[in-house]
């Protein structure tokens, strides 16, 4: 196990995923626990945000089901705001607190005064990083079309 700086760039792709155990809107969620399962890791600034709003609106509109993968989103604010967001929106994606960003800088998304960038991760059912993208700006996001094909591509490469 070497540990190196990465700087910036924090996960690879290729890399195991860095575990972790977060209480979110439908109860803890552990990432080994997903073994077997693609997961979705939707890191974003924060609730209420008018692109975040419109990034889960479009997901709740556009459904994920049927994507064949576990999808969450995760940021810094607590619980309760995450209850908020999820009930005023009628969201369909459970969200985790990430209070301390621990997760966040774990995975290399965490700016100072930003707080958590907007990206998105896809860890494959050995919990490897197979898909990442870091919005440098927070004003885009990837859209429901965008997350199916990174998942698709995740699940091909799976059976490969």
């Amino acid at each position: 196990m070497h540990v190196a700086c990465h700087g910036m760039s924090g996960i690879a792709i290729g890399d195991p995923a860095p575990d972790f155990t977060l209480e979110g809107t439908t109860g803890p969620f552990t990432l080994s626990e997903h073994r077997g399962e693609i997961v979705v890791l939707l890191f974003y600034p924060g609730d209420e945000t008018p692109v975040c709003t419109k990034q889960f609106c479009s997901y709740r509109d556009t459904g994920l089901e049927g994507l064949g993968a576990t999808v969450v989103g995760i940021s810094a604010q607590d619980l309760e705001s995450h209850q908020r967001f999820t009930t005023h929106h009628g969201l369909t994606v459970p969200l985790l607190a990430d209070a301390d960003k621990k997760v966040a800088k774990a995975y290399g998304v965490s700016v100072p005064v930003v707080g958590t960038r907007r990206a998105v991760f896809v860890i494959d059912e050995d919990g490897v990083v197979r898909f990442k993208h870091v919005h440098m700006l927070g004003l885009d996001y990837l859209d429901a079309d965008e997350l199916r094909a990174a998942v698709e591509q995740t699940s091909a490469a799976a059976q490969a």
